[in-house]
């Protein structure tokens, strides 16, 4: 379950202006849809607010339910194409750091999806980032999570690459650094008769290193599902949907 990167200004306007196309099973409404209604369902009556809006795969049909969205991305690429669809003039958008940037006045849910914890590279950033959405949430807010498990149960002793995409519009692979707990995904794209490249840099973590992320932000988790059709969580699950609730 890739993702793009956020760190080091990678969004800018080569990598937005192929995001939707390279990511385009990810807005297949089979896709969407279970992610919408659930969150509407713990958005309640509330506000939400979403880290790494992007482009507003989510954001967009999360208003169209009736939740008031919000959101915040650090690139200016990606808003621009967010505000070119329909519906975008009803969510507001703060341009900064999801991990700090802070938004006027308090919010039922955050929610942060695709992986996209893991486009903070360090430590640090994410507890940053759990803090933040802390701070954003009124008492019985949720925060939801969804990332992939990482794929380390796959490599045998001493290999460090996994491929994941082999297909006529590119292929990608990520390689892990088992000691730093980082990795690299790296996408290649076959367009307009060459190869264009996108090399991401992100930090993994397993589900329980969230959940010590969750309490130290005065957090607790309250659910976790394989998938947003809530289906049980396992131990060869490959990604997880957790929730986290503010008392």
């Amino acid at each position: 379950m890739p993702a793009w990167s956020r760190s080091g200004g990678f969004f800018g306007e080569d990598a937005a202006s192929v995001y939707d196309e390279c990511a385009a099973d990810m807005f297949d409404p089979a896709v969407v849809t279970p992610v919408v209604e659930m969150l509407a369902d713990l958005a309640r009556e509330g506000a939400a607010l979403e880290f790494g809006i992007g482009t507003g795969r989510i954001a967009l049909p999360l208003a169209e339910r009736g939740v008031r969205v919000h959101g915040i991305d650090d690139s200016e690429a990606m808003v621009a194409r967010l505000r070119s669809m329909p519906g975008s003039e009803d969510i507001g958008v703060t341009i900064g750091d999801f991990a700090t940037a802070r938004v006027d006045g308090q919010f039922s849910l955050v929610y942060l999806v695709f992986n996209t914890i893991f486009n903070l590279v360090t430590q640090d950033e994410q507890v940053a980032c759990f803090q933040n959405a802390a701070a954003h949430l009124q008492s019985g807010g949720r925060f939801v999570i969804e990332t992939g498990v990482p794929g380390l149960q796959s490599l045998p002793l001493g290999q460090t690459i996994i491929p994941f995409r082999a297909d006529p519009e590119g292929m990608s692979l990520d390689v892990y650094d088992v000691v730093t707990q980082r990795f690299g995904s790296q996408h290649y794209v076959f367009a307009n008769g060459g190869v264009q490249t996108y090399p991401v840099e992100l930090r993994y973590a397993w589900p329980s290193e969230p959940d010590l992320m969750a309490r130290l932000a005065g957090m607790t988790l309250r659910n976790r599902w394989a998938g947003w059709q809530r289906e049980p969580f396992t131990s060869p699950s490959r990604a997880h949907v957790s929730v986290y609730e503010k008392p």
